[in-house]
């Protein structure tokens, strides 16, 4: 009985043993990305006349960011054509064409980093599938690089287009046609390189392409053309800087802002006219004030109720006549911000925005003094119908006060203001650092030089006219900053951007090499060689 007993213990330890699961003690990392192990029909196939593509892989894959990785050149339109599977892991991809292709034509199928093993997501970077319909594979290739007319670094996914220069050619093709080549840079790449290329003439040109329809968009995407024809075959590296167009002048829709506000959207410039049209009492009054933040005019009115509006649109190039009818909307109130916000920078001016435009002001309803109670002196200046600047001597490790009586504004309704108090305090010297900087290759003047922030920001910029042995930066905040130099070739005030059609090229722009670190109470040297 004992003996039997024993050896039931005995089996029953044996399963309970079994039964016991091990921990996992885990292994190398799968960083293996996936590898072809054949394709149907074979790779570099010649007089392709096949409706199907299959390409087999070594382990299960799926396709992640199919569309914004995917590279097909020529391009082809998506519905001619259907890749899956797309939603599964698989270990094959399939090319299904529902539309005939271009005779003669190599056509290249770039993935990108879009093959990823199904475990780890491992990528099979840049894996093409490229075939023919004609007797032979082309097998030219271009080279370049892509940088940005203003930035430092140029967007990610631009794309590279060659068209063909023929009997047909045009320089509007960019706006309306497809290109017969193409590739994007991917990522943060920003060399390029397009494969299998026929001989010939061709224009290239590269466009951040925001709406991915393979044509040029100039109220949305950036451009950079080659400015003459390019011949293949050619061993040289081109270089290709996008820059955005300014667009084109033209009047938008006229729109009910406000009770007695009309908003004109434009598009360019905003210098035009706009003249209100008709008989009108002298009680009426008008003035025009430009949006802070959209490209928009607004034309306010009172003293005149009408049921519409007669105006005219004055530009260089355009005239516009047309009756507005008045519509109901809410009425504007006067509301008074500040730019600053507690702490005013040693480098500050004072500013006080409206909403409704400035009819008056007056300085002896405006109460400014410091921390002991000692009134400050201040001049008062109108930027615009909407801002004034109170300029007065900052010192540091002050505080002050800011009071705005009754009748300090007045806006275009005769609306007063009420009584605003807002205090302000500013920092140390110690507080902030400095930058000096001598330039040396300096092509022409005038020039702006910019301190840009780690998101390429301007937070500081000078116009230079004449020429100086060091230019100062005094009181920046302790940060990290770029440094900028922009030319003003044609002496106008601004920078000016390219324009394709007009075979415009960006005025220069110049980017020190190095990110500085600006600290509190230190003083910074540079010395920055344009080249």
């Amino acid at each position: 009985m004992l003996k039997r007993i024993f050896v039931v213990l005995f089996i029953c330890a044996l399963f309970v043993q079994c039964a016991r699961r091990g921990s996992p003690t885990g292994g190398p990392k799968d960083e293996t990305p996936p590898v072809l192990l054949r394709a149907e029909p074979a790779q570099e196939t010649v007089n392709f006349k096949e409706d199907k593509i299959r390409i087999y892989f070594d382990e299960y894959i799926k396709l992640n960011q199919l569309r914004e990785q995917l590279v097909i050149s020529p391009p082809l339109d998506q519905s001619t054509f259907i890749i899956s599977p797309q939603s599964i892991a698989s270990k094959y991809i399939n090319i299904e064409f529902m539309d005939s292709l271009a005779p003669n034509t190599t056509y290249t199928f770039n993935f990108g980093e879009s093959i990823v093993d199904n475990n780890e997501g491992n990528p099979l970077s840049f894996f093409s599938y490229v075939f023919s319909t004609g007797s032979v594979i082309d097998s030219l290739t271009l080279n370049g690089r892509i940088s940005d007319a203003l930035l430092r670094n140029p967007e990610n996914f631009v794309s590279v287009m060659l068209y063909p220069i023929d009997s047909t050619f045009t320089d509007s093709v960019i706006f309306k046609n497809k290109p017969l080549y193409y590739t994007n840079t991917l990522d943060s790449l920003v060399d390029f390189i397009i494969p299998n290329l026929k001989a010939g003439q061709y224009l290239l040109g590269a466009v951040k392409d925001v709406s991915k329809n393979y044509v040029f968009d100039p109220s949305v995407d950036k451009i950079d053309v080659i400015s003459n024809p390019i011949t293949l075959p050619n061993d040289s590296l081109f270089s290709l800087s996008l820059f955005k167009e300014e667009p084109d002048f033209a009047f938008g829709r006229a729109y009910q802002a406000g009770e007695q506000r009309i908003g004109f959207g434009y598009k360019g410039s905003p210098d035009f006219e706009i003249v209100l049209d008709g008989d009108f009492p002298e009680s009426f009054v008008s003035v025009i004030s430009q949006d802070r933040e959209t490209d928009t005019l607004y034309c306010w009115y009172k003293g005149f109720e009408t049921d519409s509006l007669k105006f005219t649109l004055k530009h260089d190039t355009i005239t516009k006549s047309y009756e507005y009818r008045v519509r109901k909307a809410e009425p504007d109130t006067l509301m008074i911000t500040f730019v600053q916000s507690g702490t005013l920078d040693l480098t500050d001016t004072l500013k006080i925005r409206t909403n409704t435009p400035l009819q008056s002001y007056s300085s002896d309803a405006i109460l400014l003094i410091d921390k002991d109670s000692v009134e400050v002196p201040f001049k008062m200046a109108q930027y615009n119908k909407h801002e004034l600047q109170l300029l007065f001597d900052i010192f540091p490790n002050e505080k002050y006060k800011l009071q705005l009586l009754p009748g300090a504004i007045t806006d275009f309704f005769d609306t007063i203001n009420d009584t605003l108090d807002v205090k302000f305090s500013t920092k140390s010297r110690v507080d902030y650092g400095n930058l000096s900087l001598r330039l040396g290759n300096v092509p022409e003047l005038p020039i702006f030089i910019d301190i840009l922030d780690e998101k390429e920001e301007i937070k500081r910029s000078i116009y230079v006219t004449e020429p100086q042995g060091l230019y100062r930066f005094a009181y920046l905040q302790p940060n990290k900053y770029y440094i900028r130099v922009r030319i003003d070739e044609n002496a106008n005030g601004k920078w000016d951007t390219g324009n394709y059609l007009k075979k415009q090229k960006p005025e220069p722009v110049y980017h020190f090499e190095s990110l500085l670190d600006v600290r509190a109470n230190w003083e910074l040297q540079e010395q920055f060689i344009l080249k």
